[in-house]
């Protein structure tokens, strides 16, 4: 009997889990109006679809905690409405914004942080990101952080994609609302860098909702009824993206369920199956591996029954590792010290045919969530 595959199409790990509290962002605000239509500013429209939004989900998710950054027209600074969403443990962080180009550009989009593809989308970064230069002591802030300087952007992905499943996933539900529900135009899902999506520790979006410089959708959002269809679009998406996110949830419970605490903080010191094709050997021991601080793995493939990690068996790779928590034999690929290496590798195997492979984490031989990971670098690099 072959060994049965799975979790094979999503991050086991930023699945697990119950969408508690969700943290919605109207952009801009006070002495930043954001950009400009003919008659509106940003921060009006923002915070508008944003209370919108608000009240559709506490009316239908009364166990759901729903926290704004701002329900009045007030200045905030961009670390401080990540800080919000931080100090709260969000499950998920809804940034609301409206967009600006030329009076011929219209429709829809949602970012995700990530490297930009293509200027526009850099341009779209910097254009949010410049904000920061309206708040005191802004260079101390965010650590000599320049929004026009290219260089500041580079650093800033080094830590992309720790929650860019989840984020990419909720940023489809949204466009798929907005085109299907609504009749927008369709600008697709796309990565930027954004100061305060790159500052929260959950998986986080920047939704521009129009362009405020175009004739006809300035009007839409700034009427009752376009606030109320782009406010029940993103409600129905973070319904879906919450039955979607909860029942992977319920899935890898039923099928782990032995294995919970294991899943989550697996120690090398316990009892675990390990064999390498290297040393084509299978070995039971309590022997410790010396793993010291933090390393990054590839993690390819789960599998119900035993797979040998040979080559032939991973599409050529060489040095395939696994171990077993609670009957599921869990195949990892690689050990990296730093995450820009481990985004690399990730991308080396997913050429390689292994499309879902995912980065998982290990702190001193300890299985952590890679959100801790990612704090535990920001605390290197500061």
């Amino acid at each position: 009997m072959s060994p049965v595959l799975l979790f094979s199409q999503e991050n086991e790990e930023e699945f697990f889990g119950q969408l508690n509290t969700v943290v919605i962002d109207a952009g801009h605000g006070g002495d930043d109006p954001g950009c400009h239509g003919s008659f509106s500013n940003e921060k009006d429209i923002a915070l508008s679809i944003s209370l919108k939004l608000g009240a559709y989900l506490e009316d239908k998710f009364p166990d759901l905690n729903v926290i704004y950054t701002r329900k009045t027209d007030v200045f905030l600074e961009l670390d401080e409405r990540a800080h919000v969403a931080n100090e709260n443990h969000a499950d998920l962080f809804i940034c609301i914004h409206a967009n600006s180009a030329s009076a011929s550009a219209f429709g829809t989009e949602t970012y995700v942080m990530g490297n930009a593809k293509n200027e526009t989308n850099l341009k779209a970064a910097k254009r949010e990101n410049a904000v920061i230069l309206l708040e005191d002591n802004y260079e101390e802030r965010y650590e000599n952080f320049d929004p026009n300087s290219p260089e500041s952007y580079i650093a800033m992905t080094i830590m992309q994609s720790a929650y860019q499943g989840q984020s990419i996933m909720f940023a489809q539900m949204v466009q798929q609302q907005f085109r299907e529900r609504v009749g927008r135009k369709d600008r697709g899902v796309k990565m930027a860098p954004f100061l305060v999506l790159h500052q929260t520790t959950m998986p986080s979006v920047l939704i521009e909702t129009g362009f405020l410089t175009n004739q006809n959708e300035e009007k839409f959002l700034n009427s009752e009824i376009g606030q109320d269809y782009m406010a029940s679009a993103i409600f129905r998406a973070f319904r879906d993206y919450k039955v979607e996110l909860e029942g992977k949830s319920k899935e890898i419970v039923i099928e782990d369920a032995s294995a919970e605490k294991k899943e989550t903080e697996v120690q090398v010191d316990e009892p675990v199956k390990v064999e390498t094709a290297k040393e084509g050997k299978k070995e039971n021991s309590k022997k410790r591996v010396l793993e010291e601080g933090l390393v990054f793995k590839v993690q390819l493939a789960t599998t119900t029954q035993e797979l040998k990690p040979e080559p032939a068996n991973f599409n050529g790779l060489s040095g395939v590792e696994y171990y077993e928590a609670g009957g599921l034999f869990r195949y990892t690929y690689g050990k990296e010290n730093s995450w820009e290496s481990a985004n690399k590798l990730q991308e080396e195997v997913r050429e390689k045919g292994f499309e879902d492979a995912f980065i998982i984490a290990f702190y001193n031989g300890k299985r952590i969530a890679v959100g801790e990971a990612v704090k535990l670098l920001k605390k290197d690099i500061n």
